[in-house]
């Protein structure tokens, strides 16, 4: 069958003015390749294409590979608003249509935002979405604290900043462990840190359990082993310091600190540590 917003593999019926006529075997509808094409397509030939609709609800056929597949969650710019929707451009001919009722809130052009792209069953046509509550779980049962994960930023907040995780799920990165700036869009890696009672899953940009703890005091201590032994970078540096240095917040650096310290394989002071 020809499924929308998905790489089908048609073959070629014939050629025509406007393009070529492609078709599957087990479905009667018959998809559209608009001209010019790269290379001439022979007739019996096979395509390998995605699948939309255009203005008049035509199935038609692109060759170039689009940014988000039907079912997938990608971080899309915005290339224009109107009253009834935006348009995103997803890598194709045709931009994306995320019609307004789809919207989690205003959508500015040139910005960019993660956007859902599904098969709106109503008018059978692809179209995105960046409310992306009713496409994706909430539910963490399938996650394990400490895993690791690819993160997309979502919303903001009061309690903190919503993330897509791994395209499939929604989580929270609660401001205390937002330790660095998040923009609307930005992609990043991150870690499971609980699921909630009610199955809610929480984030953080870095590992709270042991393995990370202990990866963090290696990193430092060979921080000091390539700069002689010592370095000015202290529990009383600015947090954006630390984070350019080792990519953790402050907190966790000060406890990794604290541990080496008890370990007696550094002597701190209040402008430099130094490596014993």
């Amino acid at each position: 069958m020809i499924t929308l917003g998905q790489i089908n593999i048609l073959t070629v019926q014939g050629e025509f003015p406007f393009g070529y006529q492609l078709s599957h075997p087990d479905d009667d509808r018959v998809v559209v390749l608009p001209g010019p094409v790269e290379h001439a397509l022979e007739e019996g030939s096979e395509a390998s294409v995605l699948v939309y609709t255009d203005e008049n609800g035509q199935l038609t056929a692109s060759q170039q590979t689009p940014k988000a597949l039907a079912g997938e969650v990608k971080v899309l710019k915005a290339v224009g608003v109107t009253g009834f929707g935006a348009f995103f451009d997803w890598g194709i001919e045709k931009d994306l249509l995320v019609p307004r009722h789809n919207q989690a809130g205003p959508i500015s052009e040139g910005m960019v935002y993660p956007v859902y792209v599904y098969e709106d069953t109503a008018t059978e046509r692809l179209v995105g979405a960046t409310k992306l509550h009713p496409f994706l779980s909430e539910n963490g049962s399938y996650f394990k604290p400490g895993q690791e994960v690819e993160l997309i930023v979502y919303a903001k907040t009061e309690l903190g900043v919503k993330v897509v995780i791994n395209e499939s799920h929604l989580g929270l990165i609660f401001a205390s462990d937002a330790f660095k700036p998040l923009r609307i869009g930005e992609e990043t890696t991150g870690f499971i840190k609980q699921i909630r009672e009610d199955g809610k899953i929480d984030v953080t940009l870095q590992q709270v359990n042991a393995t990370g703890r202990d990866k963090l005091q290696q990193e430092i201590l060979d921080d000091l082993e390539a700069h002689g032994g010592m370095s000015t970078l202290t529990d009383k540096s600015p947090p954006d310091e630390i984070y350019a240095r080792f990519n953790v917040s402050k907190a966790a650096y000060k406890r990794a600190l604290g541990a080496l310290y008890k370990q007696q394989k550094i002597r701190l002071d209040k402008q430099k540590i130094t490596l014993l």
